[in-house]
């Protein structure tokens, strides 16, 4: 099976999908997140541009907000 990992988990990979289409399928917000693939950055309006291949790595930090 081809996988990724999301935040230090494995997770299928069942076909080519964007960044994008990574977080809405995880029920992610791209508003309220920073995104790095592959050690690299990537800015919220890149993440419909940039393709997930087996074996990547991307890493979700979800901002909280509190006072």
């Amino acid at each position: 099976m081809n996988t990724i990992t999301v935040n230090g988990k494995k997770h299928p990979l069942t076909s080519e999908i964007t960044l994008a289409e990574l977080l809405d399928e995880l029920g992610v917000n791209p508003l309220h997140i920073a995104l790095e693939h592959n050690e690299s950055i990537v800015p919220r309006e890149n993440l419909a541009e940039c393709y997930i291949h087996t074996g990547d790595t991307v890493e979700i930090i979800q901002f909280v907000g509190g006072g």
